[in-house]
């Protein structure tokens, strides 16, 4: 293996989807399914033999990019489920950087740590998305029935 780029997190990654696709297949018995296993299997041993360590550096830094935005998306819903009732998240209107502020009813102004521009926003208390929450579960449950019964 001298000389060889050897494994990284994309060649883990593709391994783990072989794995799970031929696990897939063993019970579907899909030929695409096993195509695809096979080819994910034949480029992640490609890499790992591979002589061109700067290309599958690269190839590997693009695909740590794209983990860290999902991971960073998915990180953002629970953060905001988790603090709904104390935080509220805002987006800058300069920026479009993502604030966090406490969750205080009424308007206020708020600086952006990014761009460091003040821009003012309106909060609702938790009391109030509760009961817009609820209202719109009433509508949407009242248009449900007036559906089912005139259909």
């Amino acid at each position: 293996m001298q000389g060889r780029y050897a494994g990284d997190q994309l060649g883990n990654f593709l391994m783990w989807i072989y794995l799970a696709l031929f696990v897939i297949y063993l019970f579907t018995r899909l030929a695409v399914l096993y195509l695809a296993a096979l080819a994910l299997m034949i480029y992640a041993f490609f890499r790992m033999f591979s002589r061109n360590i700067n290309a599958r550096h690269k190839e590997n830094m693009r695909y740590l990019a794209v983990k860290r935005k999902i991971k960073g998306f998915f990180k953002l819903i629970f953060d905001r489920v988790r603090d709904c009732r104390k935080r509220v998240y805002k987006k800058c209107p300069h920026c479009k950087a993502i604030v966090r502020l406490p969750r205080k009813g009424g308007k206020h102004s708020a600086v952006c740590p990014v761009c460091k521009k003040r821009f003012s926003i309106r909060v609702l208390a938790f009391g109030a998305i509760i009961s817009i929450f609820i209202s719109s579960m009433i509508v949407i449950g009242a248009s449900i029935t007036l559906a089912v019964i005139f259909l």
